[in-house]
């Protein structure tokens, strides 16, 4: 019998201007990816068992999270998948918006992680919309992953956001970066930056490996190999 892995593939993925920015100070979203790198990551969210983002990205963006091409929902289906990955998300205060998209749109499977202390915020707030489950107190990422395993996910996409990101990397928790440069820049401190000041393993004595490098029409997709785990 085949054992499930200790945790699932871990592939984040992000879009930043040339200055390192994921958006801008505005209210308005901020728009990075062309219309063909939006079709690659719609390819790449089928291809995975789930899709997670930040509590903030969910308040900020509100994302649908969910497969938008016919073509590859009807192959997921094919394959006796749902026609969307599952939805995850993950909250140290579990100030989530029930009429968000993430809770109300489509019919993915839902799962809300949680810090020990706002277990019951949460779930009164969206438990009866995802189901809520106590990661530790702080959010213990190891033990979500490793939560997310049993549940049958081997394949996990990380969009975002800056704070996600930099927790997976800061924990050598990621397998891949997909990182897409949009030719322009945003030259705001206050806006939001692909990740903030940390410690983390790559560095100038240990350089991570390029696996790939991609222009798509206006942007350039550099993928990074970030364990041996890296799929080719």
């Amino acid at each position: 019998m085949t054992s499930r892995p200790a945790r699932p593939y871990v592939l984040l993925s992000c879009a930043t201007s040339i200055d390192g920015y994921i958006d801008d100070a505005t209210e308005q979203r901020l728009l990075l990816s062309n219309d063909d790198d939006l079709a690659r990551i719609d390819a790449v969210r089928a291809s995975c068992d789930a899709i997670m983002v930040g509590a903030e990205t969910v308040r900020r963006d509100d994302p649908r999270l969910l497969v938008r091409s016919a073509r590859h929902r009807e192959a997921r289906v094919a394959r006796g998948l749902p026609a969307s990955p599952a939805k995850v998300t993950v909250t140290g205060r579990g100030d989530l918006d029930p009429a968000s998209r993430f809770f109300t749109a489509g019919d993915a499977e839902r799962i809300v992680y949680c810090a020990g202390g706002v277990l019951e915020k949460t779930r009164e707030r969206v438990g009866g919309l995802a189901e809520v489950v106590d990661a530790g107190e702080p959010v213990d990422l190891v033990s979500m992953l490793a939560d997310l395993a049993v549940r049958g996910v081997r394949r996990l996409m990380v969009e975002g956001g800056g704070t996600v990101h930099a927790q997976f990397l800061a924990a050598g928790l990621a397998d891949e970066l997909h990182l897409v440069v949009a030719p322009f820049f945003v030259g705001d401190c206050r806006a939001p930056r692909f990740v903030g000041d940390g410690r983390y393993p790559w560095h100038p004595g240990r350089r991570a490996s390029v696996a790939e490098v991609r222009q798509i029409g206006d942007v350039v997709l550099v993928r990074y190999a970030l364990s041996d785990r890296c799929e080719s």
